[in-house]
């Protein structure tokens, strides 16, 4: 078993064993392996080792690396701007970071001109931590964004997603990740509408936000080690 097989591995032990300790089933969880900056071949090897699912910060390294690997389904998990919206949708399976309307209309327009009958699953960013620097909508304008979402028949609104406020101890995200669920859980009262998916965690505190009810996790470092 090569290096970056036997890492895999462990985050994949790491995530059972997370679950378990939730009471959850692994099979909820999906592992998306983030390879940004890392070259297609290190992806490939990711595949081959069993990675089903990878993600991408940036939509011009998906467009250079998605013709060299073996199939998988593509994750957006970094900003979108409208002008690469085509791209996107060219090279990405699911998007994670639709976090406004004029980008959600973008996507919409696209998808009925060159893909009529595709439907995009997305997930709303939101950002929990109020941070000046981060994309994402602000929580108290969720609903407004999912009701103006859902509002668009191509996109499938499949749940929320965000990345908090970055801290050394892994517990300094539970209370983000928790409040991330309950929002969600607000919105499908509300909306009388199944969001199923909590796209929240990376390689330091993944296992927390499992333990929050993350059902993707956003996983870099711990699999492809530290990026040169």
């Amino acid at each position: 078993m090569s290096e970056l097989a036997d890492r895999l591995e462990r985050v994949r032990r790491r995530i059972a064993e997370a679950a378990a300790s939730a009471g959850r089933d692994t099979s909820e969880i999906t592992l998306v392996a983030v390879g940004k900056t890392f070259p297609a071949e290190v992806l490939r090897e990711a595949v081959v080792s069993g990675a089903t699912d990878l993600g991408e910060n940036r939509v011009q390294e998906a467009v250079a690396k998605r013709p060299l690997i073996p199939p998988a389904r593509w994750h957006l998990i970094g900003p979108l701007q409208r002008n690469k919206a085509k791209l996107a949708l060219e090279n990405f399976d699911v998007v994670h970071t639709l976090d406004r309307k004029e980008l959600a209309d973008r996507l919409q327009n696209l998808l009925v001109e060159h893909w009529p009958e595709r439907r995009l699953p997305v997930t709303l960013e939101i950002n929990v931590g109020h941070e000046s620097q981060k994309a994402g909508a602000l929580p108290e304008d969720a609903l407004d964004l999912l009701l103006h979402t859902r509002g668009c028949d191509r996109l499938e609104v499949r749940g929320l997603m965000a990345i908090p406020p970055w801290g050394d101890d892994p517990e300094s995200s539970r209370p983000y990740f928790r409040e991330l669920r309950e929002l969600r859980d607000e919105l499908q009262q509300t909306v009388q509408v199944a969001l199923p998916e909590l796209s929240m965690g990376m390689s330091h505190d993944f296992e927390v936000a499992i333990a929050e009810g993350a059902t993707m996790v956003r996983v870099g470092t711990a699999i492809f080690g530290h990026r040169g």
